[in-house]
């Protein structure tokens, strides 16, 4: 996403008209300003959905100084009751209200304590809670952490749902566009500076999975697979790099060293630890991405490459640096500038992209449908049908085509 579009939503927390999502005490346009209030639930409170409540606590702090909408954090959701405990006692930590603990999402829903809900639960769950929360009398906003489904047919059934929804603002959280260096990226090529786009190369090279709660990641049947779970942000990043869609995927992939030695109710893990995946795209823009997930030796955890027929952009992460130049200037040509962003007020887990998230997600919902969330179903929809047709490419050994999948 541009950072001047981020910009240009932020202000508008501030210049929104009097309305109100709590109650509204009397005394005139300044004192209902000051009183308007969006209430969050989050539902699935692991790794995740602290992370989202230290965001929001962080988000809440600093809207409290600009005195123009107030954060509250109401609900928590979650089947185990350990979670719950670590939320509450993370809310506790945060200086926040304790909130209402549910151990479902529908008793959330049925509390009528919160105007938007966080999805943060494990992936296969998606489906059925965005389901429930569109079929929900009352609308309730929701922000899905990705991938928004494991599958293209549940992708495609939420979305049809959703279309019979207006009330509802849905944003899907592939936050790793909101990245300093990575919109610091997005808003040179955009701008024309690199010329006509031709190849988009990104590079992660990283720790293993993290444990999550009774191992649900470590199988495909639950993660959608590590291209799906993991690799969704960056094929979303392949697609707004490229400004095209898709036309097909070929991958290669494997489980090579990590979690061989691991054994689940009798089962051993079947998610891949590296895997190079080329993906062509309508406008004859190819872009490629090479994971490793056993990689910790790394300076950078991301590397993304943007060249163009008149010069190249890098982005590092989280060097947090930008590098441009252009082919007429050869290598002494080459520009490094920092890449920060004033407006993050917590780095937390991905370097700040959640926070300018909840920023986009909070100024979507102030102006009530006149601005889309920036990140919506469609975009979801496709990062995981790429990921889908890289699983599917490894498997069969060719090309598979988008059509296919989708």
């Amino acid at each position: 996403m541009h950072v001047h579009v981020c910009e240009y939503l932020y202000t508008k927390i501030n210049k929104q008209p009097n309305d109100s999502f709590g109650e509204t005490p009397a005394g005139g346009r300044e004192a209902a300003m000051a009183a308007a209030v969006v209430r969050y639930g989050i539902v699935g409170v692991g790794m995740m959905g602290r992370e989202h409540l230290h965001n929001l606590a962080h988000l809440a702090g600093e809207l409290q100084r600009e005195q123009s909408v107030r954060v509250r954090v109401t609900c928590l959701a979650d089947p185990h009751p350990e979670s719950l405990l670590l939320g509450l006692r993370l809310a506790a930590e945060l200086g926040l209200p304790a909130p209402q603990t549910f151990s479902g999402h529908r008793e959330l829903l049925n509390s009528g304590l919160c105007d938007a809900v966080v999805v943060s639960s494990p992936n296969m769950t998606h489906c059925e809670i965005l389901m429930d929360i569109l079929g929900f009398t009352r609308p309730h906003h929701v922000l899905v952490e990705k991938p928004l489904c494991t599958t293209v047919q549940d992708c495609k059934k939420v979305i049809e749902a959703a279309k019979q929804r207006p009330d509802i603002l849905v944003q899907v959280g592939l936050e790793y566009r909101y990245m300093p260096p990575v919109a610091k990226l997005i808003d040179i090529v955009k701008s024309g500076t690199l010329g006509h786009v031709r190849m988009v190369a990104i590079r992660e090279h990283r720790f293993p999975f993290l444990v999550k709660v009774n191992n649900w990641n470590r199988f495909n049947c639950n993660s959608g697979g590590t291209l799906v779970e993991k690799c969704c942000h960056f094929f979303d990043l392949l697609r707004l790099f490229a400004d095209a869609n898709p036309v097909r995927v070929m991958a290669s992939g494997a489980i090579d060293v990590n979690h061989k030695d691991e054994v689940y109710d009798g089962k051993v893990p079947d998610i891949i630890d590296n895997a190079y995946v080329i993906v062509e795209f309508d406008n004859g823009c190819r872009g490629m991405l090479d994971l490793c997930m056993f990689a910790e030796g790394s300076k950078n955890e991301q590397e993304i490459s943007v060249v163009g027929d008149i010069g190249k952009g890098e982005a590092f992460v989280p060097e947090s640096i930008v590098r441009v130049g252009k082919r007429a200037g050869g290598r002494d040509g080459v520009e490094t500038v920092n890449a920060d962003d004033d407006r993050i007020k917590y780095q937390g887990l991905h370097h700040g992209s959640s926070y300018l998230e909840h920023l986009n997600f909070l100024s979507a919902i102030r102006d009530q449908g006149a601005c889309s969330p920036t990140i919506n179903l469609d975009d979801g929809l496709l990062s995981v049908a790429i990921g889908v047709a890289g699983q599917l490419s490894i498997e069969k050994g060719r090309f598979v085509t988008i059509d296919e999948v989708l």
